[in-house]
């Protein structure tokens, strides 16, 4: 049986660099991706992501901004660890942060499989619509990275071995 992979597109895209996701997912509607591969904008309904989780993935792809002090439009590729996520932390419904959608997960059972994150270093996060130079340019990037993840070959991005949600 083929993997079943989930990417999922999430942000805010009044935010400016914060919709670089939600950007992303627009790019792979075009792309070659394989047939077990499903792509979704969450937007800012990562309570939504949770529930379709629920279906079970063997890899979920997450593509968000993701600050970490590095130049904007850099892209990173991380391991989210989510079985340290305490399923007793409390979880509000209305939240934007992809470590409760994880919690919320493991509470109602469900399981997103292996997670990974391919994240871009924000450059603004104020009120906007429309991503920054930098970002927008690494959006092709993050394309490719995704296409070769779902393809089952190693994107050229930093790796780190894994993080927090």
């Amino acid at each position: 049986m083929r993997p079943r992979v989930l990417v999922a597109g999430i942000g805010n895209t009044f935010l400016s660099d914060d919709g670089f996701g939600v950007e992303v997912i627009k790019e792979l509607e075009a792309a070659d991706l394989p047939p077990w591969v499903q792509i979704a904008d969450y937007g800012i309904a990562v309570t939504h992501l949770a529930y379709d989780l629920m279906g079970g993935y063997d890899t979920t792809i997450l593509l968000d901004a993701t600050p970490h002090g590095r130049p904007p439009g850099t892209l990173s590729l991380l391991e989210a660890d989510t079985d340290d996520l305490t399923a007793s932390a409390s979880i509000d419904a209305h939240g934007l942060r992809p470590d409760a959608v994880f919690r919320l997960l493991n509470l109602l059972g469900g399981d997103a499989g292996r997670v990974l994150v391919v994240g871009c270093e924000p450059a603004c996060l104020d009120g906007g619509i429309g991503l920054s130079p930098e970002v927008a340019a690494a959006v092709p990037a993050a394309v490719r990275a995704v296409t070769e993840l779902a393809w089952g070959t190693s994107p050229e991005l930093p790796l780190k071995e894994s993080a927090e949600v």
